[in-house]
């Protein structure tokens, strides 16, 4: 074949393989959203601070992308751990959930694949990028959060501010640090680049400096009041609700960093499962992603452009993986135990 044969024939070989992937995508998408059109509603469970506004932002934008109708009903949550368990009893007793598609923690969804409650589907499909599926097809990673100590710039010195998680561990902040209930942050640690070891170490030196206690809003607000100078590791959610205030609050940047996710996906035994999974794909949209950073703050390390894909470029950062689930179950309740959470 000559020269010239060859300059042709590479443009054709590429546009006709662009044009299989485009179809392999196309088809199933297309099937996808005749299924969705007949379901006609999606029931979505997410995150409260999302808000009426926020969801009737993603339905409009879900529905202007695929040119459908679907009424997106929003239940915001309350208490995301009993109401995953809610789904685990209603599961247990043959009763169909109340949702469709549920928008909970990493960790959270780790306990629905547990007990094999996701209504699993091939995601990668329809587009969606391998690294950001989990739990056997069941849920979408689809924004991630950022875990780090966090101050009041206003009471705590420059000088003070944590270099590095050990800082955490100085004498100096006995009854000045808090910490939150959501210990599976430490035992993301422990499954991760710590190992057990280290991050059981660690937990139990902070146990000693006689830490608050409580919810993040609740440690949030005796930062913003200067009752303790720190809190251990702060979801920037409330860093950015903080901010939009006026309060002072900051993250002092530490690696690794933690990236707690929160996941999507369709419930086993959901009533539109074709729309709650056209709904899950739909959250790694860009669209999607400029709804969420908007209203919660949150946007995808998976996803280039965003927020938190640009923070987390050149840094440490550990993600929850499908085969550490069983591991960060266990170490939770067992930093809780010696943070003095529960007995």
């Amino acid at each position: 074949m000559s020269r010239f044969g060859l300059s042709v024939a590479g443009p054709l070989v590429l546009v006709v393989l662009f044009g299989l992937v485009s179809q392999g995508v196309s088809a199933p998408l297309d099937e996808l959203i005749a299924a969705a059109k007949k379901d006609g509603v999606v029931e979505f469970y997410g995150p409260s601070p999302l808000g009426p506004q926020g969801s009737q932002a993603l339905g409009q934008a879900f529905n202007k992308k695929y040119g459908l109708n679907i009424t997106v009903n929003y239940h915001p949550s309350a208490n995301m751990t009993q109401e995953v368990g809610k789904v685990v009893g209603l599961s247990a007793s043959g009763v169909p959930p109340e949702w469709d598609v549920m928008v909970v923690t990493d960790a959270q969804h780790a306990a629905l694949w547990l007990r094999k409650l996701h209504a699993s589907y091939e995601y990668r499909k329809v587009g969606i990028d391998p690294k950001a599926i989990y739990y056997d097809n069941g849920a979408i990673s689809f924004v991630h959060q950022i875990v780090l100590p966090a101050y009041n710039k206003k009471t705590l010195p420059a000088k003070d501010v944590p270099k590095k998680w050990e800082d955490l561990l100085d004498p100096k902040w006995t009854g000045k640090i808090g910490v939150t209930h959501v210990t599976q942050n430490w035992a993301r640690l422990a499954a991760g680049p710590w190992g057990e070891e280290k991050a059981t170490q660690f937990v139990r030196k902070l146990a000693e400096l006689k830490p608050f206690l409580g919810r993040p809003a609740e440690l949030t607000t005796r930062l913003q009041l200067g009752e303790v100078l720190l809190v251990a590791g702060l979801h920037d959610q409330f860093i950015f609700d903080a901010e939009k205030k006026g309060a002072p609050l900051a993250h002092a940047h530490v690696e690794p960093v933690i990236a707690p996710a929160l996941h999507v996906g369709v419930l086993k035994g959901a009533r539109h499962p074709s729309s709650g999974h056209l709904f899950t794909a739909f959250m790694m949209a860009p669209e999607a992603q400029e709804i969420w950073e908007k209203y919660n703050g949150h946007s995808s390390a998976f996803v280039p452009s965003t927020r938190v894909y640009k923070y987390v470029q050149g840094k440490q950062t550990v993600y929850l993986t499908q085969d550490q689930a069983a591991i960060v179950d266990r170490l939770a309740d067992e930093y809780g135990r010696i943070l003095g959470f529960t007995k």
